[in-house]
């Protein structure tokens, strides 16, 4: 058994639905996985972040370089956890999932991040090829809006997401710092 920063883990029920996520919000690897039918495999990370958290971020960048080491012995979740209220930014995310292009949109609001008022929104949205007009109706959708207070009452739910970001390791909540090194060993073991 592997050994983990820290022991605790999360809920049996946010561990089977994390085992469940759907192509909206893992990525590439996992989404071929899952499609094709294959048994997933490679270690999960799963992250609860914000668009707007440095932090977040900052485990953006470091998970990023984890990916490229790791290649596809490695999968990635993200759930949005806005911290100062459903914004316009995790919408702008789950909206372009709605046309497939979540990830790229995630990586662009990251990379962009002291840049995202709605006109940049919709500019993000152009350059990916995105339909603006739906990209913003659904931006304004309920069915949007419930993708990620989803994501946000499973981290509740969780009792382990206090901020952002908050990872989760094969289920298990990584206390730890979330450099590329530190990720990388904990992976390791």
């Amino acid at each position: 058994m592997a050994e983990y920063v820290a022991g605790q883990s999360i809920t049996a029920d946010l561990r089977t639905r994390a085992a469940r996520t759907t192509s909206r919000s893992c990525s590439r690897s996992m989404r071929r996985l899952t499609t094709s039918g294959a048994r997933l495999w490679g270690r999960l990370i799963l992250e609860y972040g914000d668009y707007e958290c440095p932090y977040s971020r900052q485990a953006f960048r470091a998970i990023e370089r984890v990916e490229q080491e790791l290649g596809g012995r490695v999968r990635f979740c993200f759930r949005h956890f806005p911290l100062t209220g459903i914004h316009p930014h995790a919408l702008a995310a789950a909206a372009a999932a709605r046309q497939g292009r979540f990830w790229d949109m995630h990586a662009m609001l990251f990379h962009r991040q002291r840049v995202l008022e709605d006109d940049d929104l919709r500019r993000y949205a152009t350059a990916l090829g995105l339909d603006v007009a739906l990209f913003d109706h659904d931006r304004a959708s309920e069915v949007v809006l419930e993708r990620v207070r989803r994501d946000v009452d499973s981290g509740i739910a969780s009792g382990e997401v206090l901020g952002t970001p908050t990872l989760f390791i094969d289920g298990v909540v990584h206390r730890g710092s979330y450099d590329p090194a530190t990720l990388l060993s904990t992976l390791a073991r």
